[in-house]
């Protein structure tokens, strides 16, 4: 079995770094024909912009494909493309990034202490590459989906400003509405929810340009970032409870390791056919956090009490 791999930016490259041991093809979509794939291959798609096109081909190949899915459109139509996956037994990973990916193992982890799951907030902090930070420009003066006492509703991106707390060095950070797809691969994860948000964190100057061109070029990597995952519902006794976890960690690290674990669980263990989504109750959660944590990501809990 071969690993396909589209992309060599920040993530592109630290995946290649993390799956070594595997049999690796790089390939450019954009600009190399799609290769010939065998069924149970793999195909990772770290690289900005729409994947549907390429997805189906893929999986008409027989081929599975773990994709980071930053597009709110192209991550809708990916949804269609379950039937293709299903009947020639593959699996299609959507959101395998620090945000949609950990966020959704980590909230599924969370709410197996629950009850029942009521409410998820989902704040990020940082960029991994000049593309994501492309993305993280735009989305500010885009539509941003929330999900609000069972109903969607659709917010414009910079709004709801909320001071978020991360892990250290990261801290307290204001975070606004912005155009992503988490809360419908939430939502899809999370049924049961009656409310699920998600912010990005942006200083004054990135909502008053958020419409124009990036005024200078971006970093060739961005430093720390962060990520925060809120969780709140009901004990077995009916007692509100609410549970925090986060990390601070380079998104591009953060991403590559959730995409190996993906690719661990798939060659070791398989993953259900179809459309898979990170947090979907019935998959290894608890495995693919030790994964990703095996690969450096250190993931904290807020507690309450001070650490010595």
């Amino acid at each position: 079995m071969t690993l396909w791999l589209a992309g060599n930016g920040v993530v592109g490259s630290r995946v290649a770094q993390l799956c070594g041991g595997e049999v690796i093809a790089l390939f450019d979509p954009r600009r190399d024909p799609l290769p010939e794939m065998e069924k149970g291959d793999s195909v990772v798609l770290a690289y900005p912009g729409r994947h549907r096109s390429l997805v189906e081909q893929c999986g008409l190949q027989g081929a599975s494909v773990i994709t980071l899915a930053d597009d709110l459109n192209d991550t809708q139509q990916l949804f269609e493309l379950d039937p293709i996956f299903e009947k020639n037994e593959a699996s299609l990973v959507i959101g395998s990034g620090m945000s949609p990916g950990l966020s959704g193992l980590i909230a599924r982890h969370l709410s197996s202490r629950l009850s029942r799951v009521d409410e998820i907030h989902i704040a990020m902090h940082g960029t991994a590459g000049p593309a994501c930070a492309r993305v993280h420009h735009r989305s500010l003066s885009g539509h941003s989906p929330g999900y609000v006492d069972g109903d969607w509703k659709e917010f414009h991106g910079g709004s709801g400003r909320e001071l978020c707390w991360f892990p250290e060095p990261v801290g307290a950070v204001d975070c606004y509405r912005a155009e992503s797809p988490l809360p419908i691969l939430l939502h899809r994860a999370f049924p049961e929810a009656r409310r699920i948000s998600s912010r990005r964190s942006a200083t004054r100057r990135d909502r008053l340009t958020a419409r124009l061109p990036m005024l200078r070029p971006p970093h060739a990597e961005g430093g720390v970032g962060a990520l925060r995952i809120e969780v709140r519902g009901a004990l077995v006794d009916g007692a509100r409870e609410t549970y925090v976890m986060g990390i601070a960690e380079l998104v591009g690290s953060a991403s590559a390791a959730v995409i190996a674990a993906m690719v661990i669980e798939l060659n070791e263990n398989g993953l259900p056919n179809g459309v898979v989504i990170p947090g979907t109750k019935g998959l290894p959660t608890n495995r693919l956090l030790h994964h990703v944590q095996e690969h450096g990501v250190r993931i904290q809990e807020f507690t309450g009490q001070p650490s010595d």
